[in-house]
Formats: C-alpha cells, structure tokens, sequence
C-alpha cells in the first residue's frame, strides 16, 4: 500500500509541476524572443529612416550599433548595391532573399521561438523609401547567441526553483504517507510478533481514522485470543502429561504387585498389559518432550538468546559412551568417527545431546546385530557442520522417507516407541538454524544427518603437514541451509555428484521409542 500510495502522489505531484513549470518555460522564452525582435526592428527602422533623409548620423550610429552587438549592417540602393555595410554577412543566401524581399516592399517573415540550444543568426531587412515609393533597403543580421544565453539563464533559475521545491513536495509526501500508514505500519508489526511467538503482541488502538481504529482494537483482541489458545494448549499438554503419569506409575506398582500371583494361563496377558502400560508411559514423555520443544521453539523466535556453541565432536564420543551397554545388548557395534579436532556447532550442548540421543537410540533398535556408525565433522567453507548416524538396518522404502518426522508415525517393524522421535529431533534442529535430512543407505540401512551452522567466532584449525587445507569434514557434502529435505535416490546422486564423489548421508531418527 505505501509503494501504491506514493507513486500515486509522486505522479500527481510531478504533473502538477509539469503543468506549471512547462507554460513558464515558453512564455519565458517567448518574451526573450519578442524583446529581441523588437530591438533589432526598431535599429532597422532607425537606420531606414536616417538613410531617407540622407542623415550625416548614419554610418556612425551603424558603427556603434556593429560595434555594441557585434551585427553586420548594410544599406542598399534601389539596385541592390551596396551604399553602407558593416560586419561580415559572409555570403548568406537569406541575406540576398531578404534584400530583393524588401526591395519590392514584402512583409518580414516572424521569428520563431528563441531556446537555449538555438544558434545562428536573424536577417531583419526594411525598404528605404515613403511607403510608395522604394529607394532602398537596410539589412541586419544578428546572432541569437546572446538571446539564447539569456534564455537558458532563465530556464535554470525555473528548473533549480522547480528541483526545490520538488524535494520539499516529495519530503511532504513522505511524511504524510508515514503519518497516514503509521496504523497499518504497526499493524504489520503487531502481525510479525504474533508469528514470533510473541505474546499479547498489542498495537496502540487509539491512531488513524475510525475504520482503522476498529481494525486495530479487533487485532488486540485476537492477539490475546491466540496467546490464550496457545496457553491453554501447552498447559492441557502439561496437565495430561502429569495427571497421567501418577495414575500410571501407581498402575504399574500394583501390576508389579500382582506379578507372582498371576495364574499360569493369565501370564501372557500380564505380560502384555505390563508392555502397553511401558508403551503409555514412552508416550507421555515423548509428548511433553514435543511440547516442551515446540515452547522452546516459540520462544526463541519472540526473544532470540545470545548464541550458544558446542563441541560436537565431543557430545559424539560422550553419547557413544553412555549408549555403549544398550547397544551390546542388542548386539550392535557402535563406531564413532570425529575430528581430533574441535566441531564447534551452533547449538546448546544440551540440545545436541538430546538430538544425539534420539538418532543412536533409533539405530539400535532398529539394527539389532548390526553396525551403526556415528560421524560429526565441519566443512569450513560453507561454515556449516554435521553429525550423522548410519546404520545397516533394514531401512524403510524411499516412499516412507517424506513421513518419518511426522508425529506418531513409527515404522512397520515390531519395534517399541511412540513415533514422537524424528518429531522432536526435527524441532529441536530447526530451533538453533539447522536441519534433518534422510537418506537411504545402499545397499541397505538408513542414515540421519543434523546440518547445523558452526559456531559464531569459530575458526578452521591450522592446517598440518599432510592435510589439504579444507579442515576437518573436507570430504563432507556441500551443506544446504534449506528447511529439513528428504533426499531421493536421483537428487542424491545429483547431491554426490556436485560434492565431487563424497557420500552424502543424512537421516533423522526417532527420540526414545521412535519408530522411524
């Protein structure tokens, strides 16, 4: 609206100084022209007249007139030769015309319009003679420079005068659009805060006209409307969560309770109720983990905290350690691969555990007897660094990637969880500028990758004897900052190709109990 609205002005207010600024141009120029013509008109005359008479004064009023403005002057008998001339005439063919138009007694033909571009010079000419009599002529030429100079003169101080007061219209324009779009200009801002998250994101209702007034007391009031809703939202999650969790945790003592005094034939279905009561309670955590990342995510986009940092490479090897008696358990082999180097992401080391915790904990119990591979590496160029978790899996089928970081969505294998996993992985990424990427492994396995950008401040290691300068992660993929992808086989390829032949694995897994 504020671009529409002073192109709007601007044009009415352009034209309305054309409308003034052109007529004052030519009538300007026109009275230069008509002040010029007269002068030389009248000299003529002059002249004319002191030639009938046969006057002593003219040849030396001629002089002074050839010398003050530099016109050449000539007076001519009935034969056309010469009785006077002063200047020089240079030869001109209107010279002649106008002398033989004279000599028969013709009107002079009007000046046109003097410009500051026009050159050249005016032959004025008049017949020597009582009006019935011709007995002469008396020619002059004058140059228009001098005309033209005053002319364009002129023309500068309208233009200059017409450039000022442009400026001051336009400052004008300015102000009053400012000051009649200063609602809807905190309107706009209201809305920016309200998708920040910010709460009772309120504008001052009291500006504009009443339309507006209304507009914004109603814009109020849905702010407080969508900051209530999403209260109410957070804390009926909260409130379940703990609610259910006492009633749960007192089901599952009295069920421990019964457990050697379960009939034989009444063990199965214990032992199911006792895994279906497990099974609530990993949903439960998961959704309050979800809501409690989703806050965090509001909140960090209403008030963006001062930059947090961490060693990834060093969260890996703590994690790999913690996860070490779960994966033997389950007869995986965990392999770790950093940098001896720092790999300083930009993330709360808090965060990255958790993120971390999720992806090895999907590996495992998705790649029971398998190897899962956990890599954390930084490509300096880009600034961009990645953690990625491999495993040798089954895998899922390109066709199930896009859906793996939607909520309760969980894999077809027998595997517990609450599909809640990818989902807070996936937020919890985005909350610090990163994303998720899933990438199917061949020839089979699923892969996940955290893209994350580095650390504000940090710097490449020194290069050492041997290295190719690029800094840890070299081989790594050309980072993307795009929201979360889920790669297929041919943009992969494609993906493998630009980074020069380097695997590019990323793949999101679940938080505890995901099924991806």
């Amino acid at each position: 609206m504020r671009r529409r609205l002073l192109i709007v002005l601007f044009a009415a207010g352009l034209a309305a100084l054309a409308a003034f600024a052109v007529p004052l141009l030519y009538t300007s120029s026109a009275e230069r022209t008509d002040r010029f013509v007269s002068r030389r008109t009248a000299d003529v005359n002059r002249f004319a007249e002191l030639a009938l008479t046969g006057s002593d004064q003219l040849e030396p009023e001629i002089d002074a007139h050839a010398d003050l403005f530099g016109d050449a002057v000539a007076v001519v008998d009935a034969t056309g030769r010469p009785i006077v001339r002063r200047g020089n005439f240079g030869g001109d063919n209107d010279v002649s015309r106008a002398i033989d138009a004279a000599l028969r007694n013709q009107r002079q033909a009007a000046v046109g319009d003097i410009r500051p571009w026009s050159s050249g010079r005016v032959v004025f000419a008049r017949p020597v003679g009582n009006g019935i009599e011709v007995s002469g002529a008396v020619v002059l030429l004058s140059s228009r420079a001098r005309a033209a100079a005053d002319v364009g003169r002129i023309w500068g101080h309208v233009l200059l005068g017409l450039l000022a007061f442009a400026v001051l219209f336009a400052t004008m324009i300015i102000l009053l659009v400012r000051w009649v779009l200063r609602p809807i200009t905190q309107l706009e801002h209201g809305l920016r805060a309200v998708g920040k998250g910010v709460q009772s994101a309120h504008v001052p209702p009291s500006q504009g006209p009443s339309e507006v007034r209304t507009l914004l007391a109603s814009f109020n009031r849905m702010a407080d409307a969508v900051t209530e809703s999403a209260r109410r939202q957070r804390a009926l999650i909260d409130d379940t969560s703990h609610q259910l969790r006492n009633p749960l945790m007192a089901m599952r003592l009295r069920m421990d309770m019964l457990a050697g005094w379960m009939p034989a034939g009444a063990r199965d279905t214990y032992a199911s109720m006792v895994n279906e009561a497990a099974r609530l309670q990993v949903l439960l955590d998961g959704m309050r983990a979800l809501a409690v990342a989703d806050a965090a995510a509001t909140e960090l986009a209403a008030h963006p905290p001062a930059p947090a940092s961490c060693d990834a490479g060093e969260t890996v090897r703590e994690r790999v350690e913690f996860w070490s008696p779960a994966a033997a358990r389950n007869g995986v082999t965990l392999v770790a691969r950093t940098s001896p180097d720092p790999v300083p992401l930009r993330c709360t080391e808090q965060d990255l555990e958790q993120i971390v915790d999720v992806l090895l904990d999907n590996a495992i119990k998705y790649a029971p007897g398998g190897t899962v591979t956990i890599m954390a590496s930084v490509r300096w160029p880009s600034r961009r660094g990645r953690v990625t978790v491999a495993d040798d899996g089954p895998g899922v089928p390109e066709s199930e990637l896009p859906h793996l970081t939607e909520r309760f969505r969980r894999g077809k294998q027998d595997v517990a969880g609450s599909g809640l996993g990818l989902a807070i992985a996936e937020r919890l990424t985005t909350n610090h500028g990163g994303r998720l990427i899933l990438t199917r492994v061949v020839p089979r396995g699923l892969s996940v990758a955290i893209d994350l950008p580095t650390a504000d401040g940090a710097k490449p290691p020194p290069p050492t004897a041997g290295s190719s300068g690029g800094g840890s992660g070299a081989s790594m993929a050309r980072a993307d900052t795009s929201p979360t992808i889920v790669l297929p086989r041919a943009l992969r390829r494609r993906t493998r190709r630009r980074a020069g032949g380097a695997v590019q694995t990323a793949v999101q897994t679940s938080a505890r109990g995901v099924a991806s």
